[in-house]
């Protein structure tokens, strides 16, 4: 379906509304939150080295203990054994009864201990009382098959835990029942083991009280002395220009923070690229105001110099125009520089009918194109082509074709837009085709890629521009994934006026039809 002259209406200001990022409300830097807070890292490794270590500490502590408590026992454990050992040889049966042969100076010696006190006992068949100290509790197992092997156990006498060590004597060696049996047991308290124990706590912990502080000392200054190069970088850094953005020499950091200076010199890289599109736009931008703004001084000037008022209308109306010129000028300056510094492109795109914008978007100028005596048509697509884009950004692109093809067009051509699907790679996924087609004089060959160049214009035209709406197009075509290309007109009949083509290959969001909760409607 082709439609020419549609929608004829109010023509709305063609030039795209550059000033309206200057109303956008201004939103204060979010609060910052817990994540943002800044971390040290000398304090984030020097918590990871001595966590562990002051935690290991106490622990290592406990552990000597119990081992200095086991090297403590051994001795006074063998002394007892061999106490139980001379006890027992002292006892035997005569004539069928228990003797002790155990003289009272013997006694003295067994109990002769100025730390701990030292208990024995004695007791014969069926556990009758032969000698010692009666209140010594005895073992609460006994095993007969094993009479003669000396044994320890922990108990409490009259409170106080002692150390006991016991063993059974076979009275009838050719009897094995627990009534042929005598028990010989010495206990003593554990006050000299205490204090051995605690001796060698004291040898073991004291040095480490005095090392400890050495080992910190030790892991600070290493610590501090591994992140040198760190406040070094820093250091090279400051003393930079603040126009320096060369990279940062790599080979004089440490390997482990390379990437990240090789991250920082691609970000350098990509700032300095970004400087230097800044400042030869502003160079550009400045060099293309001098024309406009010139005209319209040189004007004004000779406005006031007129008396008569027919000069004077004429010198009004040339004013006029420059400040036309100047103010699509300005709007289109200010144009590229949103869509070349567009936040986050891609994030705020909307599922959009193409067909639809792009009818929308030729019945605004169609009163232009009355204006100018040419044909402006529009072929919409037999079903409708879904693309995901920011609308605002796609309705600047196509009035930057449209308004470029008016211009080269001369009166009584035709300009056509048209809006289709790419079914020429079916086994590929298919693309929504935007077209916009004039016959003018067309672009050569050698001209097609330099035309998206900034305040580019083709020699000998002779028409009223600034040079930037391709370039427009251009940026704003990359942002939405679109390829654009430029052609010839294949329905021009006329060999001097070969006409143009321009396509742009968007990616298709979708055969059927979206969510209509993010559909845009225009």
């Amino acid at each position: 379906m082709k439609v020419h002259g549609a929608g004829v209406g109010p023509h709305p200001d063609p030039e795209p509304d550059g000033l309206a990022g200057a109303d956008e409300a201004y939103r204060p830097p979010a609060a910052e939150t817990d994540e943002g807070i800044q971390h040290s890292l000398f304090g984030e490794i020097l918590d990871w080295m001595l966590a562990p270590l002051l935690l290991l500490w106490p622990m290592s502590i406990a552990i000597t203990y119990l081992v200095a408590k086991t090297i403590a026992n051994q001795p006074f454990d063998h002394a007892l054994e061999d106490s139980v050992t001379v006890l027992a040889q002292q006892v035997r049966e005569v004539n069928g009864k228990l003797v002790k042969r155990l003289p009272g100076s013997a006694r003295d010696i067994l109990r002769a201990d100025d730390v701990d006190s030292v208990y024995f006992q004695i007791l014969g068949q069926n556990s009758d009382y032969i000698d010692g100290d009666r209140d010594l509790p005895a073992p609460q197992e006994e095993d007969a098959a094993r009479a003669g092997i000396v044994r320890f156990r922990n108990d409490n006498m009259h409170g106080t835990p002692v150390r006991v060590a016991y063993t059974y004597i076979a009275l009838d060696e050719r009897a094995a029942d627990e009534a042929s049996l005598a028990l010989v047991q010495v206990a003593e308290t554990l006050e000299k083991r205490a204090q051995l124990a605690n001796a060698i706590i004291k040898g073991v912990i004291l040095p480490q009280f005095i090392i400890l502080p050495i080992v910190l000392a030790l892991v600070w200054f290493a610590l501090a002395r591994g992140l040198s190069p760190l406040a070094q970088l820093q250091e090279r850094i400051r003393a930079r220009r603040p126009d320096d953005l060369s990279p940062i020499e790599s080979k004089q950091v440490p390997e482990e923070i390379s990437p990240l200076v090789n991250s920082l010199n691609e970000m350098l890289g990509r700032l300095a690229l970004s400087i230097d599109m800044q400042k030869r736009f502003i160079a550009d931008a400045a060099h293309q105001m001098k024309t406009p703004l010139a005209g319209m001084r040189m004007q004004s000037e000779l406005a006031l110099r007129q008396s008569d008022a027919g000069e004077i209308r004429r010198s009004l109306l040339q004013l006029a125009k420059s400040s036309e010129v100047a103010t699509r000028l300005v709007n289109q300056l200010l144009a590229l520089a949103r869509a070349e510094h567009q936040p986050h492109a891609g994030t705020s795109f909307v599922a959009l009918e193409l067909g639809e914008l792009a009818r929308q978007v030729v019945q605004d100028w169609v009163s232009a194109s009355f204006a100018q005596q040419i044909d402006l048509g529009f072929e919409a697509p037999p079903d409708p082509l879904y693309i995901l884009g920011d609308p605002t950004m796609l309705r600047e692109l196509l009035s930057n074709l449209i308004d470029n093809a008016l211009r080269y067009t001369p009166a009584g051509g035709s300009v056509t837009v048209r809006v289709r699907r790419d079914a020429s790679h079916p086994s590929q996924a298919q693309h929504a085709l935007l077209e916009v087609e004039d016959t003018g004089p067309g672009i050569a060959q050698a001209e097609r890629q330099q035309v998206f160049e900034r305040f580019y214009r083709i020699l000998g035209s002779n028409t009223e521009g600034s040079g930037l709406g391709l370039a427009i197009v251009r940026e704003i075509a990359h942002q939405h994934g679109a390829e654009v290309e430029v052609y010839h007109n294949p329905r021009s009949q006329n060999a001097r006026l070969p006409g143009c083509l321009f396509r742009l290959s968007f990616p298709q969001l979708a055969p059927a039809v979206p969510d209509t909760n993010q559909l845009y409607l225009g």
